[in-house]
């Protein structure tokens, strides 16, 4: 009997051994990878920040560009409008595109789902399958007896 409380506390033991090696793999690895995803979003932001300089100045060439031959308001109300369209452009671009119908494949299944369930027959009675009991029939308000307003409660 001594023999076995002995073993019991080395299983106990060696369970927690390995729970914290395994919990101390885990921990180390999550940090890794947060560093890589760190590390990445880094780069992103600073190459946003660089093509927002970039595209300002785009926006001052083309700007200039026009300056030279229309007055300083008509070119800038001009890039303003490239500029939005752009941004209209790329706006467009982000969403996803979703069709007005079901494609042909879901068409397909849907049609091969009603042929199993037209095949299958009605469904049993009972079980979870149990519609709502009918409702009471809806009995209109009666509109009330409006008092006469000439007269007065005595």
């Amino acid at each position: 009997m001594k023999r076995m409380d002995h073993l019991e506390h080395l299983d106990k033991h060696l369970v927690e051994e390995l729970t914290e090696v395994a919990r101390e793999t885990i921990r180390e690895e999550l940090r890794e990878q947060t560093r890589r995803q760190r590390r990445r979003a880094t780069l992103y932001a600073a190459s946003g920040a660089v093509a927002l300089y970039a595209g300002g100045a785009l926006a001052f060439a083309l700007g200039l560009a026009l300056d030279a031959g229309l007055p300083a308001w008509a070119a800038a109300l001009i890039t303003s409008a490239v500029l939005g369209i752009t941004a209209y452009l790329l706006r467009g671009a982000a969403r996803p595109h979703h069709p007005t119908g079901p494609t042909p494949e879901a068409e397909a299944e849907l049609r091969n789902r009603a042929r199993e369930d037209a095949l299958r027959g009605p469904m049993p009675t009972g079980g979870p399958g149990i519609p709502y009991p009918p409702s009471p029939p809806m009995t209109t308000p009666q509109p009330e007896s409006t008092p006469d307003p000439r007269q007065r409660p005595i």
